[in-house]
């Protein structure tokens, strides 16, 4: 049985009714009078999705941008060269590089939380597959960070925009942001988020797409979120 600390017990008697599903708002009030960790902890929202994550036509995945951003600084890597590396280099992309930074990753550096790479690099890139792929770092055309637009795409994670992806069990697990943010600003990004996976939904799930969806803050219980 998983032993819980004692900050997460303290917050956990302040919910009432642990079956009660709550309204978005009233949700993240109740989690802002949670026990105060000393660090600015993550808000994250948790889906349990009806799909087959094994079914290629039952696969979730996206992108959507977060009104207020994420509350992080977000480490940008671009593979890139020519041009594109000296765009990269001013839209102040944290490591751009061609067939150098990839050795660099296949060495073991990971210092980034995003990779965006142009067209030409995903040839090389696809070496990296078993590094990046794990880690959800390898570049995508779904995702839009497979572009030659490098300028936009790093514009756009710099604004808030964030990755989603079901995974085996059929859950999405995502940061909305931190709970220093203001009440309404969680929850027009977890609104965001809410909307974006809804409209994920794959043609071939019939019937209710979320079975289950709750919010939780760093070293606090989640609460049960209606529907």
């Amino acid at each position: 049985m998983k032993e819980h600390s004692k900050r997460y017990l303290e917050s956990d008697k302040t919910v009432a009714d642990k079956d009660k599903e709550y309204q978005l708002k009233e949700a993240i009030t109740v989690l802002k009078k949670f026990s105060v960790v000393k660090f600015d902890s993550s808000v994250d929202l948790h889906f349990n999705l009806s799909v087959d994550s094994k079914k290629s036509d039952q696969m979730v995945r996206g992108t959507v941008v977060l009104p207020h951003g994420t509350g992080k600084t977000i480490r940008v890597a671009v593979f890139c060269k020519g041009e594109h590396e000296r765009q990269a280099k001013e839209a102040h992309a944290d490591h751009v590089g061609g067939t150098e930074l990839i050795d660099k990753v296949a060495a073991g550096f990971l210092d980034f939380d995003v990779a965006i790479a142009t067209p030409e690099m995903m040839k090389d890139l696809s070496k990296l597959g078993k590094v990046l792929g794990p880690r959800g770092l390898m570049p995508s055309p779904k995702t839009g960070t497979v572009t030659n637009d490098v300028i936009k795409a790093i514009e756009d994670v710099r604004k808030g925009k964030v990755e989603f992806r079901v995974d085996k069990q059929g859950g999405i697990h995502l940061s909305v942001g931190k709970i220093s943010f203001a009440e309404d600003k969680l929850y027009d990004n977890a609104s965001r988020v809410i909307e974006a996976i809804n409209d994920a939904k794959p043609a071939s799930v019939k019937g209710k797409f979320v079975k289950t969806l709750s919010i939780s803050s760093t070293m606090n219980p989640g609460l049960r979120l209606s529907i």
